[in-house]
């Protein structure tokens, strides 16, 4: 199973930018998909994630301005990130659980930068 992130970049404050994670591999259906961030010196935490029928979870400080979701057709998770905040400078990793023919798997993205500064 190999996930590739994208659309990390440097924002101003209040900007936005829409993160993607493409799993490919032999996959028989995708179910736990989930976005974590860290900062430097920090530990990784977990940002938001959306379950196999959809169900969405976010952590308290995202609420209202980030927005998780999942295209099972092209295998992608998105995050969609509004509002923007210095704090929210962070390398987002994407994280699922899958199906294969071997057994359930769980694997990492190589992680995008997000920097919000003016």
């Amino acid at each position: 199973v190999q996930l590739q992130a994208s659309g990390g970049g440097l924002v101003q404050p209040g900007g936005s930018l829409r993160l993607s994670c493409a799993v490919s591999g032999s996959i028989i259906s995708l179910n736990y998909m989930g976005w974590y961030r860290q900062a430097p010196g920090k530990q990784r935490e977990a940002v938001a994630s959306i379950s196999r029928d959809g169900a969405t979870s976010y952590e308290d400080s995202v609420k209202g301005r980030f927005t998780i979701s999942r295209d099972n057709t092209k295998s992608t998770v998105y995050l969609q990130m509004n509002s923007l905040r210095p704090e929210d400078t962070a390398a987002y990793f994407c994280n699922v659980i899958v199906r294969t023919p071997w057994g359930s798997r769980e694997s990492w993205g190589q992680g995008t930068l997000v920097t919000v500064s003016s």
